[in-house]
């Protein structure tokens, strides 16, 4: 029986050539040649990055600073992050060869790079936002809002709380009362050996100074004012939610409708998302250089005084309300919906007809609020009294702020819209999280500290963006667009869309141009 034949692969004792170019090994539409026609147009020096101006210096020159940012964006669009893993692949990466042109940059060249240049990494985020703005792929209409912990390079036992200090400072006490009690017994029974004291001493000096560094911990945390004190990562937090506990940051998105898109993001370490609706959805208005705006975001960022921000910044939130009544309904009695607001009086009206007047005014957590109350001898008497007033209270009585007009109005609108735009806020925001979480490899950030990790942070953005863009307008369209950018831009980069053109970048220009797409017409006018 004939045997059946495989394909054979080639001898390793086979002496070959490459081919004549390396360029040869890099297709048109690889998206590396898009991150190195970006970069090339960029002006670094501009941007804030360092070693930009070479000049003569003792021992071996200087790495291109754009050698190595075309390294770092290459390697987080593909979850290589490390630098000692971007070195590697220096070596053994034919698109990484190609797009560095055989440049081997060290790990701790790699890794220097993005820490002294944190400031600028986030200028080139702020750069593409721009280009897309000028490729007309942002809406400009909508932005979704989301926030997700994030873990960072810190374990959750670096991390000390007021609460968790005072217990371990308690266990710590009884441990020492257990062996200096162990002490006393055995010097008098006499019976205890002389290695056996001295190694109780051991262990008691040892736990003395356990005591002591925590209580160092614990007044140092007093003092600071805040709640939580972290020694390895100074800006990592614990976070909790549904249960769980990440040692690390609390990331905030805001993504553009028309293309999904991100326009914002920031990095804080708040254990909720309460006050972030207002930073977030302005910054996004600011991005997208509109007039009038909607953020839609969930029920953890509904905060009264920044939707009164947002509504006067000329943006319209799409927060859903916490049910906070919800209690008063379970117990079977009205809740704070049933009364009604009577403008003209300045009184609240309750179920069974009678009135609730203003009491008092006050200040609370930064807002005015005014107490409204019923009286005792007609509540005493009221035959909803059962389903009215909460237990050994005799009257009732309601809280209202300032502006709680602003808050009825909004909850009218979620009422007409609010179940749409929840849909397309979980359409918006929640996928980018599980993309970006998966680019980090279910792992965490690599840097400490909160202007590190912003700059990192930055990064993915940036790679996410990127990646969209290319799908959207396809890699030859925002390479020519890239090229016709760095044209209009004197000194090196002139020299740099030169160079790119003379590596035969014009004939792809000019097959490009008869076919681009219609619709972009950004894209076909610079042409033009």
């Amino acid at each position: 029986m004939e045997t059946r034949r495989y394909k054979q692969g080639i001898s390793r004792q086979q002496g070959m050539l490459l081919p004549p170019r390396i360029e040869e090994y890099i297709t048109e539409d690889n998206p590396v040649r898009a991150i190195d026609v970006y970069i090339d147009s960029l002006d670094l020096e501009a941007l804030g990055f360092n070693n930009i101006v070479g000049g003569q210096t003792p021992g071996q020159p200087a790495y291109p600073p754009s050698a190595i940012l075309k390294l770092y964006l290459y390697g987080y669009l593909n979850r290589v992050r490390s630098s000692r893993r971007l070195e590697k692949e220096t070596h053994r990466n034919l698109e990484v060869i190609w797009l560095l042109r055989g440049l081997r940059p060290s790990y701790k060249t790699i890794a220097d790079f993005r820490k002294d240049n944190l400031k600028a990494l986030k200028e080139v985020n702020k750069d593409f936002l721009q280009v897309c703005k000028e490729l007309g792929l942002f809406g400009g209409e909508l932005v979704g809002i989301d926030g997700s912990y994030f873990r960072g390079n810190v374990s959750k036992g670096s991390i000390y709380t007021e609460k968790r200090l005072q217990k371990t400072l308690e266990k710590l006490e009884k441990q020492i009362e257990s062996y200096l009690a162990e002490m006393d017994k055995a010097d008098a029974e006499e019976a205890s050996q002389e290695r056996d004291d001295k190694s109780l001493e051991e262990k008691l000096a040892a736990l003395k100074e356990r005591q002591q560094k925590h209580q160092e911990r614990l007044e140092k945390l007093r003092e600071s004012g805040e709640k939580q004190l972290a020694e390895v990562d100074e800006d990592a937090r614990l976070l909790s939610k549904n249960g769980q506990s990440v040692a690390g940051y609390n990331v905030q998105i805001a993504v553009d409708e028309k293309h999904k898109l991100l326009v914002a993001c920031e990095v804080t370490n708040d254990g909720n998302d309460q006050r972030q609706l207002e930073p977030m959805a302005k910054n996004a208005k600011q991005v997208l250089e509109v007039e009038t705006l909607e953020a839609v975001a969930d029920t953890g960022y509904f905060n009264v005084q920044h939707i009164k921000a947002c509504i006067e910044a000329g943006i319209t939130p799409y927060v859903p309300e916490p049910d906070k009544t919800n209690q008063a309904r379970l117990q079977g009695r009205f809740a704070r919906e049933d009364f009604q607001y009577k403008a003209e009086l300045d009184i609240y009206e309750c179920p069974a007809g009678q009135t609730l007047k203003r009491i008092r005014t006050y200040d609370r957590n930064g807002k005015r609020v005014f107490d409204y109350a019923s009286q005792t001898s007609i509540c005493a008497q009221c035959s909803f009294k059962s389903h009215c007033l909460p237990p050994k209270t005799p009257y009732r009585q309601i809280h209202r702020w300032e502006h709680e007009h602003i808050v009825e109005t909004h909850r009218e609108r979620m009422i007409q819209q609010g179940g749409e735009k929840m849909r397309q806020r979980a359409a918006l925001a929640e996928h980018p999280f599980g993309t970006l979480k998966q680019w980090c490899g279910g792992s965490h950030f690599l840097l400490r500290g909160k202007e590190k990790v912003s700059a990192e942070m930055a990064l993915l953005m940036l790679s996410y963006n990127i990646k969209r863009v290319l799908n959207i307008l396809g890699p030859e369209t925002f390479r020519t667009y890239c090229l016709l950018r760095a044209k209009n831009r004197p000194g090196e980069t002139r020299k740099l869309y030169l160079e790119h053109v003379k590596d035969s970048f014009f004939s792809l220009f000019q097959v490009l141009r008869p076919s681009l797409p219609t619709k972009w017409p950004q894209v076909t006018s610079i042409l033009a």
